[in-house]
């Protein structure tokens, strides 16, 4: 998706790269027109406007132009609202950024997504700490469902038969939602399952999604970090391998 000029888009900063001694690469999420490549032209001068403001997991207001596959930074304003995250915060924001650049595609809009987005990083930001694993829970599993991964999970994926509430269910990669074998460690209850994509399909699915997640988290953080490492194409996503180093230091 060509544009020329853009103005007052509401973005986030998800990664940002050397490209000269003065300039920056930014991959940015922005809310009309998806994930986007930008030039900021001598961010990295002292003098540069661009500097203190083109940080991540802070939301910004964009103007942006050109028709090339990288696009010019024209402004960015800073929109306010919370501080820098810090600590095991700061990295699950990392973590969140890293899944969008892996999993989305270039100028593939996605509004919904960048409103949940905007939803989890205040969570992050914020200093409730103990919601923070259902935040990121409650995201993986928008994501999959905006990118196309993640199957009906009120029915057995290869059969279509309906779940039944007491029986033992588990989320994998290449089956999809089957029930679970007694090698299965991980797994939720058909009821449980039910639950969450009633929560997903909701009219506010962060806000009910979030409640749903805050009651299974331990047991659906290794089924959704398993497949999502297996569309991203990796074993271990280097943010996650990031964690694990300093939690053993």
């Amino acid at each position: 998706m060509a544009t020329k000029r853009i103005a007052d888009e509401p973005a986030f900063v998800l990664h940002r790269y050397d490209w000269s001694e003065s300039s920056l690469i930014l991959e940015v999420f922005t809310r009309h027109y998806g994930r986007v490549a930008l030039v900021a032209k001598g961010a990295k001068k002292p003098t540069s406007s661009f500097r203190p403001i083109l940080l991540p997991l802070q939301p910004l207001s964009l103007a942006f132009g050109g028709d090339a596959e990288i696009r010019t930074l024209r402004s960015a304003e800073w929109q306010g609202g919370h501080v820098m995250p810090t600590g095991d915060a700061l990295l699950s924001g990392y973590y969140l950024n890293e899944l969008l650049i892996t999993l989305l595609a270039r100028d593939d809009p996605h509004a919904e997504l960048f409103d949940i987005y905007a939803q989890v990083v205040r969570v992050i930001a914020s200093e409730h700490g103990e919601v923070l694993q259902a935040a990121l829970r409650t995201f993986e599993l928008l994501l999959l469902r905006e990118v196309g991964f993640l199957p009906q999970l009120d029915a057995q994926t290869m059969t279509l038969a309906p779940l039944q509430a007491d029986v033992r269910y588990v989320l994998v990669p290449e089956g999809g939602l089957r029930q679970a074998g007694p090698d299965d460690r991980a797994g939720l209850s058909g009821s449980q399952w039910v639950t969450l994509q009633d929560a997903i399909a909701d009219h506010a699915p962060f806000t009910t999604t979030l409640r749903a997640c805050a009651e299974v988290m331990s047991e659906l953080k290794p089924q959704l970090r398993a497949l999502l490492h297996y569309h991203c194409g990796v074993k271990t996503l280097r943010t996650r391998q990031m964690m694990i180093d300093i939690q053993n230091l």
